[in-house]
């Protein structure tokens, strides 16, 4: 990519597609609760089964037609992101729509191709088209840990780390995240681009391992453990996970990757073992009473053993540093999914 230095970023109206979404609709809470952003929001998203309008129904409330635009729209539709341009001048893109669950881009990967590379690829040409010769926008591109691939005992990713994906998921993510570097060093579109950890916290769509988790020990239906449960995952609440793409967009250098991560590795059966013990303290139950309903299965076609980011890049040239203890977000997690029960049976249905 363009290795750049800093410009002067309006940031007045950005573009989220994808908000609707778990990361996505985090992140406009965020811009609006935790920041001094006064801009427009113009939020993109198709609405597949993992956006969910509901989500943003207070921002709607609050902010709707005055400072929060929602539009459901397809991103691969070209025409009608421009008619967006037309109406707003979008000076930022942020860019979280994807299809993003490994388990359903094994059993089809199609959309993930469709989504993930096409949908950014359509992005990227409206943005050259609308931008071209400007240097005061930005577009930043949000990716995963897991187009480095897997690792071992020991090591961690590195912005250089070499891409080594090993699902359709994370291969749809590092085709996409080539193509942003492609349009920045041959475009000169001003672009940034993270890779991120586990994400975790409320809004999250119950296919994801906490959520899930959560759904499954509050119904005391079987917790599913893919092989031995001793797979490795680095989590990070979404609002840490946010708040380093807020520092990206306002600070980050034109051309440069960032790794978001939590410093926070646990394997899969003991996250789970500490979720089974904290709901059954605040149901009442004995300490290992959701336990028994731990079922293990047959591992996954090429499950990565261990995600684990180094993120001083980031903490160094960006001054950001996490805010979440994991302990207390689990238990704010937990208390969300428990108080927002007509949210989780909407999903359920």
């Amino acid at each position: 990519m363009r290795k750049g230095i800093r410009e002067m970023r309006k940031l007045k109206n950005i573009m989220v597609t994808g908000g609707c979404g778990f990361i996505g609709s985090n992140f406009i809470y965020y811009l609006f609760s935790k920041t001094e952003f006064s801009g427009c929001i113009i939020n993109v998203d198709k609405l597949t089964y993992a956006g969910n309008e509901e989500n943003l129904s207070l921002i709607e409330l609050l902010y709707g037609g005055v400072t929060y635009f929602f539009n459901k729209i397809d991103i691969c539709n070209t025409l009608e992101i421009n008619k967006l341009f037309d109406v707003f001048d979008i000076d930022t893109i942020v860019h979280f729509a994807a299809e993003s669950h490994v388990d359903r881009s094994i059993s089809g990967p199609g959309e993930f191709i469709n989504t993930n590379i096409l949908g950014t690829y359509s992005l990227l040409e409206v943005a050259r088209e609308r931008w071209r010769g400007r240097t005061d926008v930005l577009f930043h591109h949000i990716s995963t840990d897991e187009v480095y691939g897997s690792l071992e005992n020991n090591g961690f990713f590195f912005e250089g780390t070499p891409y080594n994906p090993k699902s359709p998921y994370s291969a749809s993510k590092a085709s996409s995240d080539h193509m942003v570097r492609a349009y920045n060093h041959t475009y000169g579109i001003p672009a940034t681009i993270s890779n991120c950890s586990n994400n975790y916290g409320p809004y999250q769509f119950p296919e994801k391992l906490i959520p899930l988790i959560i759904m499954n020990i509050l119904s005391e239906k079987p917790l599913t453990v893919y092989g031995d449960g001793k797979n490795v995952r680095d989590w990070i609440h979404v609002e840490d996970h946010n708040s380093a793409v807020w520092k990206i967009i306002n600070n980050g250098r034109s051309g440069e990757t960032y790794n978001i991560g939590g410093d926070n590795e646990w394997e899969n059966i003991k996250l789970i073992n500490v979720l089974c013990e904290k709901i059954a303290i605040i149901k009442n139950k004995e300490k290992n009473y959701y336990k028994k309903l731990i079922t293990y299965v047959n591992d996954r076609p090429g499950h990565d053993f261990r995600y684990a980011i180094n993120c001083e890049k980031i903490k160094i040239e960006l001054n950001w540093s996490r805010k979440y203890n994991f302990s207390r977000g689990l238990d704010q997690t937990i208390s969300w999914y428990i108080e927002n029960t007509e949210w989780m049976n909407n999903i359920k249905k």
